[in-house]
């Protein structure tokens, strides 16, 4: 081995235990056999006697980068980052950052928590405290500049497929597309076909509204003072565009089968009914763009509701398809069909929803016979 630069007294002492008939250089090579030979025995015996007990650095090395690779794996495993696939992006950057506790256990249970809160995303219009407090039990756990509240976001720009947010005003903006503290009025969705029972106000806008054959956009307030529990259909038919509910209203006027507009991504009303429907009982339907946005905003729907892909799939894509669509965007893997988005990229075509409209009420005329899934 090769030590140095050494000092005088160093040299000194060197040549004193090796029994060197000269001072050696400020930098020496020593031979390990020498050495043992000089002092006895075991270099390392004679170390771990004056020093303590001697790691393996190339084991704890190893033992680490395992740890560490079981770490990531189970990120990219989660089924939070399954159920969304744009997710891998973010899992991507959060490996690259390594580490960023003073353990992976650490780091295990803080993504632990940062996943659980993605979960609960869009969120039904709370405010960042009460949110907060509601999924983790502490109303700061996702206050402005925490390492958690960053890697949310982050992921939440990943989803989207927007830029990092970079001031306050930005970071406001993310939070509120994804459902937290949104305005109780600004926030609508789009209904139709809905019976309800009861004397309640959203029931008695939805009913009006059907039997007129018209739409009723419902504010997060009204679902928060009138939620809908009892009298819900059994199944429901959720769509990207309204351009599709109002051709529905159009075909099917009075007798239209229950629809739900999301308006793109769902607004924190959109996400409180389809909950209030799921928790009462109806199976969602949902059906979207064949686009790289339209297959996230689904995906984010099946993880968030439960929703069943409708219409959604490899062979009703190819169908629908053109060389005449406009592009399809960022593209990423569609959790309940493997095959979507590869397909979808390789053609470089998307199909808008509007494009399939006749299609997609023929197959609802048919399975809603009677009113009935």
């Amino acid at each position: 081995m090769r030590v140095g630069p050494l000092s005088d007294a160093e040299r000194e002492a060197l040549a004193d235990l090796l029994g060197l008939d000269r001072l050696p250089d400020s930098y020496a090579t020593i031979s390990l056999a020498a050495l043992e030979k000089a002092v006895g025995g075991s270099v390392r015996s004679v170390v771990t006697d004056l020093l303590g007990p001697l790691g393996n650095r190339a084991e704890e090395r190893r033992h680490d980068k395992a740890v560490k690779a079981q770490l990531w794996s189970w990120l990219r495993a989660h089924p939070v980052v399954q159920a969304q696939p744009a997710l891998q992006p973010w899992v991507t950057a959060v490996e690259n950052a390594g580490v960023f506790f003073s353990s992976v256990d650490k780091t295990r249970a803080e993504l632990q928590k940062v996943l659980k809160v993605i979960r609960e995303l869009p969120a039904t219009g709370a405010p960042l405290p009460v949110f907060a407090d509601a999924v983790l039990g502490d109303p700061h756990a996702l206050d402005e500049g925490t390492r958690r509240a960053t890697l949310v976001l982050k992921a939440l720009a990943s989803i989207f497929d927007v830029p990092l947010p970079t001031d306050a005003i930005a970071r406001r903006t993310l939070w509120t597309r994804a459902g937290v503290s949104d305005d109780e009025l600004s926030s609508t969705v789009l209904v139709a076909g809905f019976r309800p029972p009861g004397a309640s106000l959203v029931a008695t806008v939805l009913r009006t509204c059907a039997d007129a054959g018209d739409a009723a956009s419902l504010t997060l307030r009204q679902l928060r003072r009138s939620p809908l529990r009892t009298g819900v259909p059994p199944a429901v038919w959720v769509f990207e565009n309204p351009s599709i509910l109002a051709l529905a209203l159009g075909r099917f006027g009075r007798t239209c089968p229950p629809l739900i507009c999301t308006s793109g991504w769902p607004s924190s009303a959109g996400i409180l009914f389809l909950e209030q429907l799921r928790d009462a009982g109806t199976v969602v339907y949902y059906h979207g763009d064949f686009d790289g946005e339209g297959l996230r905003i689904a995906a984010s729907v099946v993880a968030r509701i439960g929703a069943i892909p409708w219409l959604l799939t490899t062979p009703d894509y190819i169908r629908a398809a053109d060389a005449h669509g406009p592009p399809v965007g960022r593209v990423t893997p569609v959790p309940w069909d493997e095959d979507l988005g590869a397909e979808l990229a390789r053609r470089g075509c998307s199909v808008p929803e509007e494009r399939v409209a006749e299609a997609l009420l023929d197959t609802l005329a048919v399975q809603t016979v009677g009113g009935l899934p």
